[in-house]
């Protein structure tokens, strides 16, 4: 059943990449971080890959960018997103969607600020042979 649950959302988030605006996760190096890798597939120069990240609670992603973009869905906990501004660019709860760019140009951190695991479901459309994310060094916000 658990097989086919993940089956159905690799279904939605890939219609909703064909719907929705380019994605990020990986970092400053992150910690309490674990994930993983449901469904890995290379396609011409794209290689397809489905993990289950969960972050522990206080923890975070560090902060990275993606080579290519990525595409999550929140199955469990809260996902604060902050960008290289050190703004909060998204708050995503179960069911929210989130959506990252790829490059050097969208540097970003995703952090777990609450008491409970955050479980993530992420599809990277990451060019081949490259990292799923790069780190990259704390932009001068007061947090990792």
């Amino acid at each position: 059943m658990r097989t086919f649950r993940r089956l159905a959302l690799v279904t939605a988030i890939i219609g909703l990449t064909a719907a929705a605006s380019p994605g990020v996760a990986g970092a400053t190096p992150g910690y309490g971080v674990s994930a993983v890798t449901i469904f890995d597939h290379t396609v011409g120069d794209t290689q397809y890959v489905l993990r289950e990240i969960t972050i522990a609670p206080g923890d975070s992603t560090g902060w990275h960018y993606h080579p290519g973009p990525v595409k999550g869905v929140v199955t469990k906990g809260v996902l604060t997103h902050n960008d290289s501004d050190c703004s909060i660019d998204g708050v995503y709860r179960p069911g929210g969607f989130i959506s990252e760019s790829s490059g050097t140009s969208y540097v970003h951190i995703g952090r777990n600020l609450g008491s409970s695991p955050l479980v993530l479901e992420v599809l990277y459309q990451n060019p081949v042979g490259s990292a799923l994310a790069v780190s990259m060094p704390n932009p001068g916000c007061s947090f990792e």
